[in-house]
């Protein structure tokens, strides 16, 4: 299992350099445009690719019919994309947590609650962007199952514009939607969990 970490690792430190150059980017732009959201859950959408690129590098090499003839079963080689994933995103939900209490501390616009619930928000949207696109990667392949990375990026478009109309000026006065937020956030997990599973079913089954 760790070899296949690594492996990722070292594919991600050569294929996927551009994405930190994007993230910082959209961070910097986060501070200058707080209105819009889209800024803050694009790095989101960003670690949910992840994984898929490193599945299409892998689809492309030929690396799922060499790893017929390893000892790795095909639980571990899919365990190994959702721990990618998963370790990407918390970094990411990390540097963005930061940033975005830099920029509410220098604007004076701190509201613990509201912090909280951007947060939440942010957390739901990186466990959703993996959970719709790799159950249909490891099902239909790379190729055919592209349809559902455009699903993921309409998703997060109309989560930005939903969130950034939660999160306006008058988001006090619905800050009873706090209460929902982590149920929400629960229900994300478990959703991220159940794609999980899903995926590890639809590879066992997936003929190479």
């Amino acid at each position: 299992m760790k070899g296949l970490i690594l492996k990722d690792l070292y594919m991600m430190k050569k294929y996927c350099k551009a994405y930190l150059l994007i993230t910082v980017v959209f961070i910097a732009v986060s501070f200058a445009s707080s209105e819009n959201l889209f800024f803050v859950f694009y790095p989101c959408l960003l670690c949910g690719m992840i994984p898929v690129n490193l599945l299409a590098y892998d689809e492309r090499s030929g690396w799922f019919q060499y790893s017929e003839t390893m000892p790795y079963t095909k639980g571990q080689i899919v365990s190994g994309k959702y721990l990618i994933g998963l370790g990407t995103q918390m970094a990411v939900l990390l540097i963005l947590g930061i940033s975005q209490t830099i920029r509410m501390s220098i604007s004076g616009t701190f509201i613990l609650g509201e912090y909280l619930a951007l947060m939440m928000l942010l957390l739901i949207m990186a466990l959703v962007a993996s959970s719709i696109t790799l159950p249909f990667m490891f099902k239909l392949g790379v190729e055919k199952g592209r349809m559902a990375y455009y699903i993921m990026i309409g998703v997060v478009c109309a989560g930005s514009i939903i969130s950034s109309n939660l999160l306006s000026s008058g988001f006090q006065a619905e800050i009873k939607l706090n209460g929902i937020l982590p149920i929400i956030c629960i229900v994300g997990i478990g959703i991220y969990a159940l794609s999980w599973y899903l995926s590890i079913v639809f590879y066992r089954n997936r003929e190479i």
